[in-house]
């Protein structure tokens, strides 16, 4: 089975041209789709590798195609990637299965080291992330608080709450936000919930 595989579907030509030259330089062999049904329309042809999709797209979206690969029983990791403005869509698309996302514009490197982390028999999160025992301390170490402000940030409650209170409580969640950032080296907000569900995965898969 060829495992190096990547099935990039975006209905914009730029980044799939763009991705395809990349992760073809990286020597994977690149599939491009314009949309995410017209993968599925061929997805007997294509049950190796890795898929990468746009989380956002004219009819089926990233987090619908997670949705109807999971129901079709498929094991192929998935990962989407986001603007900022869409990452809730992300985080809906992991929890339906997709094994990670990059938020837009990602760095080459780490495109292409998610992939091979997606590919790879252990799924574990490796490159500037850190191993996965490393990253699972930082977690272990966050206060009680600090784990339920992550909690809400991947459930979508936080940004809810910093948008129905403005003022202080806007910049207390801001400020909750970016502690979690520093504490989990993670870069960006979408970093650390990335980092974040990715860990989650991986340890459930441990059990």
């Amino acid at each position: 089975m060829n495992t190096r595989v990547v099935h990039v579907i975006d209905d914009d030509d730029a980044v799939r041209d763009s991705l395809a030259f990349l992760l073809g330089t990286a020597g994977f062999e690149v599939k491009t789709y314009e949309s995410g049904q017209g993968f599925l329309d061929l997805r007997e042809e294509a049950l190796e590798g890795c898929v990468v999709t746009d989380v956002r797209m004219p009819g089926l979206s990233g987090f619908e195609l997670a949705v109807r690969l999971r129901a079709r029983g498929s094991r192929l990791p998935l990962i989407v990637i986001t603007g900022e403005a869409d990452m809730p869509l992300a985080i809906e698309a992991m929890k339906a299965g997709a094994v990670d996302f990059l938020e837009k514009p990602f760095d080459d490197g780490r495109m292409i080291r998610a992939i091979e982390n997606a590919i790879s028999a252990d799924g574990e999160p490796s490159g500037e992330e850190g191993p996965f025992d490393i990253v699972a301390r930082r977690l272990a170490m966050l206060s009680e608080h600090e784990r339920r402000v992550l909690d809400d940030l991947i459930d979508g409650v936080a940004g809810s709450a910093a948008a129905a209170e403005p003022g202080a409580g806007a910049q207390a969640v801001q400020a909750d936000r970016d502690s979690l950032v520093t504490k989990m080296q993670a870069g960006t907000t979408a970093d650390l919930v990335r980092l974040a569900l990715v860990t989650r995965r991986s340890r459930k898969s441990l059990r």
